[in-house]
């Protein structure tokens, strides 16, 4: 039954008029019901091609099928080993989010799903997002926001990301392959070691970090102090079930900001990441420098 509803309104794109936008670009879209609110069986196709953004669809009507691609012009295998990831904002309400695939539609978030902020992830290969307004009278403050962003399903790190998986995420360390990658393309990189750890959500935890060493990083999450600007210090994210040991030996940190948030990726040992950093530079298999003095 459900198959055969989500193919009428597939059927219903093809149909439909052309729906007015009050703004859109490669990256987010901002729309409003009120532009088919006299044809409320319209659906709308948008088109997003950008590693992350936002939607906004004010007083939603009848539905929006979302075609989220990358930016980049990827070989077709790549496509399975990405993932997107939505997280709505916490205002978000009037409509459900579906993944829809050949007709087949699978719940993603619900209303009350969007009001608590839930994070979801599916493979781009999976579908596209359709997003169905929820009937009712009154439509004067209903207002369907989310953020999305493409994450690579593989790679440094990934595995630590706990939405991408419907268990819970695995803590295995990094290969050597990884970590080298890791300490070159992550968001942010650098040494130091962990302190109090606190709940977060039931999937993960944050730890506050305190770094000798910042080798790079991305919107300012870790702010320097102490003689010489020498020592840094931030939060970051992990994975419920990973644990970290306060204090101690220092780690290599590296990882990837998703929403706003750092999340820890590859963490070896510093002592054990300087002899495969040394013992790969002499073979000259790095695939980039730092200045690990």
């Amino acid at each position: 039954m459900l198959r055969l509803w989500a193919a009428h309104w597939i059927t219903a794109v093809l149909l439909s008029r052309t729906v007015a936008q009050y703004s859109s670009d490669q990256c987010s879209w901002r729309g409003s019901g009120l532009s088919h609110e006299s044809h409320r069986r319209d659906v709308e196709q948008v088109y997003l091609r950008c590693s992350q953004g936002s939607l906004e669809w004010l007083y939603p009507t009848g539905a929006i099928i979302v075609n989220l691609r990358p930016n980049l012009e990827r070989p077709p295998g790549h496509m399975a080993g990405l993932h997107v990831c939505i997280k709505p904002q916490v205002y978000s309400q009037g409509s459900h989010v579906y993944l829809e695939h050949e007709g087949d539609l699978r719940m993603l978030l619900s209303g009350q799903d969007q009001a608590q902020g839930a994070v979801r992830c599916f493979s781009l290969a999976q579908g596209a997002l359709f997003v169905e307004a929820i009937p009712q009278k009154d439509i004067s403050r209903r207002i369907t926001a989310f953020q999305y962003e493409l994450v690579p399903g593989r790679g440094p790190g990934a595995h630590m990301y706990p939405y991408l998986h419907t268990g819970s995420a695995p803590c295995k360390p990094c290969s050597d392959e990884e970590v080298l990658m890791a300490v070159c393309t992550s968001d942010f990189a650098g040494s130091g070691t962990f302190g109090g750890v606190a709940p977060a959500t039931k999937k993960h935890n944050v730890v506050s970090v305190t770094l000798s060493r910042l080798f790079r990083q991305k919107s300012g999450m870790f702010v320097g102090g102490g003689a010489r600007g020498r020592v840094w210090s931030g939060r970051l994210s992990v994975p419920a079930r990973c644990s970290v040991h306060p204090g101690g030996a220092e780690h290599l940190l590296t990882g990837s900001i998703h929403f706003g948030e750092p999340w820890l990726g590859c963490a070896p040992l510093y002592k054990d990441f300087l002899r495969l950093y040394v013992r790969a530079e002499k073979a000259g298999v790095n695939p980039c420098q730092i200045d690990t003095n």
